[in-house]
């Protein structure tokens, strides 16, 4: 079970809510760095922590859970912040992973699903290879395609799916990018500022293995992220 969650900081307060789902790989955007993370008594443990940021109080944390590890690989290039390419393993269970919290401020290109453009032209070799998943808050959507600018949300997918990657929530609930009917993200919390802009997209070879794909609802989650 893989979870992304955009926890909106303080992650050390909120673990307890989302720790009943369950994750064995749990993907938290604007998480703090680990030294700040004093879980409660009881709180289960991660078997393995990476953070990657600038700011120790808002970064991207991505966590493992029972036998599941996750290790960096060589690969990654830290121009890319916040788009981390990760081996997870779980005895003879092996796929890459690469963690998403689209967000570089310093980028003159653009700071949102820029980054995730250039990433995958980066890791383009890679991307063609099995059991590949891309999850995290891509901050995109196709309606905020900017026709003029090539690293849109549209070309993202696009991409992707001539690598073999497409979005799990679009296949399994029959949706089109930019008419999502569930959101991911509420503006400020309101309940009519919905957008769609978390995405988990899986290699072909992983399709035939959701089970499901499920979105948070507004009234539960807007008290924690």
């Amino acid at each position: 079970r893989i979870i992304t969650w955009n926890c909106n900081m303080a992650f050390r307060k909120k673990a307890d809510f989302i720790l009943p789902y369950q994750p064995d790989i749990l993907i938290v955007p604007e998480c703090e760095h680990p030294d700040k993370l004093k879980f409660k008594p009881g709180t289960p443990k991660p078997s393995s922590i990476l953070w990657f940021g600038a700011n120790q109080n808002k970064g991207l944390g991505i966590f493992s859970y029972g036998l599941f590890k996750c290790k960096l690989l060589k690969i990654y290039n830290p121009a890319f912040k916040m788009v981390v390419p990760i081996a997870v393993t779980a005895g003879k269970h092996r796929f890459t992973l690469y963690a998403v919290w689209a967000n570089n401020p310093g980028d003159p290109d653009g700071q949102y699903v820029e980054q995730v453009w250039k990433a995958i032209h980066y890791y383009d070799k890679y991307l063609s290879k099995k059991q590949v998943i891309l999850a995290g808050d891509f901050n995109s959507n196709t309606i905020w395609d900017r026709k003029r600018r090539e690293g849109n949300h549209s070309n993202v997918v696009k991409k992707l799916e001539e690598k073999g990657i497409y979005s799990s929530y679009h296949l399994y609930h029959s949706q089109k990018q930019g008419e999502e009917k569930d959101p991911t993200l509420y503006m400020y919390r309101h309940k009519n500022k919905p957008y769609h802009i978390d995405y988990c997209f899986l290699s072909e070879d992983l399709i035939n293995k959701i089970q499901s794909v499920e979105i948070g609802g507004h009234d539960l989650w807007r008290h924690y992220s």
